[in-house]
């Protein structure tokens, strides 16, 4: 393969996953980890170095939009990214420890729960579903554009919501996936957030949390930029029309895609991982 292929396959390829980070809310990084590792045969820990600049690269190139178009919680994303920032730097230092296989296996372990959580029949129940103070305080409730008219909504249970995020910011420094997933599903099924807004915060809140663990990963040397920047270059290009498909695109329609992504993504990473 002549480095001409090699950069076509890994603009393509990031293409794809921006688009679909974009409109899953998962940021990219669950297609562009495997992307390189499956099928490039680049090491992971290059490889989840390599997916957090190109989350950046599509927060930026998405959440923009979906700010201006009336999506996206700022007040929500801004309270939830300061407990997501900690873990993200935790968890980027971990990983510098961890051998390769088990990176592999725990990034298909965590992407299969995720998705056993989303399609559960109904909403988690966690306590009574009251507006907490801190919502009040803050004034989380908002409104979101649906066929033309503004929907209001109400934010439930931001200390619990909080903690998820800890968890979920570990998750995106250990693996670069921009723990879009379980953010989504925090914000989706514990806040009771309506599932576009979910995706359009997350879509806003991973940049940062990518932007916190990058730096650890630049100081040891797993970024490499002849695999960086056709990545990002891909990866912001595709956030882009993702944005623009997903205010056009039903809610059930982007929570299938979310689902059978993960699914296949899972399986494939364990199957790695366990082999070795």
């Amino acid at each position: 393969m002549t480095i001409l292929q090699f950069t076509a396959i890994l603009f393509l390829g990031a293409l794809l996953a921006g688009f679909l980070g974009s409109l899953t809310g998962l940021g990219g990084g669950i297609v562009i980890v495997p992307l390189l590792t499956l099928v490039m045969a680049v090491d992971i820990r290059y490889a989840i170095g390599t997916s957090l600049v190109a989350i950046i690269a599509t927060s930026s190139g998405s959440s923009a939009r979906f700010t201006r178009e009336g999506y996206t919680n700022v007040k929500v994303g801004m309270v939830l990214e300061l407990a997501t920032i900690g873990g993200a730097v935790g968890g980027a230092f971990l990983a510098t420890f961890l051998q390769a296989s088990w990176l592999l296996t725990v990034f298909g372990v965590v992407l299969i729960g995720s998705l056993a959580v989303t399609n559960r029949p109904n909403r988690l129940t966690v306590g009574p579903l009251e507006p907490d103070r801190l919502t009040r305080s803050l004034r989380l409730n908002s409104t979101y554009p649906d066929a033309g008219t503004d929907v209001p909504y109400r934010v439930y249970r931001v200390p619990q919501a909080t903690g998820v995020m800890i968890g979920a910011g570990a998750l995106a420094g250990l693996l670069g996936i921009g723990a879009g997933a379980f953010k989504v599903l925090a914000m989706d099924q514990l806040m009771h957030m309506p599932f576009k807004v979910s995706t359009t915060t997350s879509n806003f809140m991973i940049g940062a949390t990518a932007a916190a663990s990058t730096g650890v990963y630049l100081g040891s040397g797993y970024i490499d930029p002849a695999i960086t920047f056709p990545v990002v270059l891909g990866a912001l290009a595709g956030s882009v029309v993702g944005s623009r498909v997903l205010v056009r695109t039903a809610s059930p329609r982007v929570r299938m895609v979310f689902s059978i992504l993960i699914a296949l993504v899972g399986i494939q990473m364990i199957v790695k991982g366990l082999s070795g």
